[in-house]
């Protein structure tokens, strides 16, 4: 697999402490050269924790929310590369709080896609993960 793209590059990951972010920063620290690698979530105690089970200089933790469109420009500085894999997935959370779907999983990437621009990300990729339900 040939990843050299990534070499000296800096990565930001939302949603980095959530299931496939998680295994996201496990695979680019064993196999990329990327120069630093953000870790952008929300959750203190999921980054407490995968700080504890991985160790890396190249890693960075930043607490922040997509909703919060300040903190994420600010994260943003000096980024070459997003991988935004921060959403609420499940739908019978969902249902029962449509409105916290809205602003993570709609205006949280509006945020991202915004914040991209304004910092001349060069690239972002954005997973899709959002459940239809009846």
């Amino acid at each position: 697999m040939n990843l050299n793209f990534l070499k000296n590059k800096t990565i930001l990951i939302t949603g980095g402490t959530g299931s496939f972010g998680k295994q996201l920063v496990f695979f680019l620290i064993k196999y990329s050269k990327a120069k630093k690698i953000i870790i952008y979530s929300r959750d203190e105690l999921k980054q407490h924790n995968l700080k504890n089970k991985i160790t890396s200089k190249r890693l960075r933790y930043f607490i922040g929310d997509v909703r919060d469109y300040d903190r994420l420009n600010f994260a943003l500085k000096d980024v070459d590369i997003v991988i935004h894999a921060a959403a609420l997935k499940h739908i019978d959370i969902a249902e029962y709080n449509p409105f916290e779907v809205i602003k993570t999983n709609i205006l949280g990437c509006q945020n991202l896609v915004q914040a991209c621009f304004e910092n001349k990300v060069k690239n972002l990729l954005a997973l899709s993960t959002d459940k239809a339900s009846s």
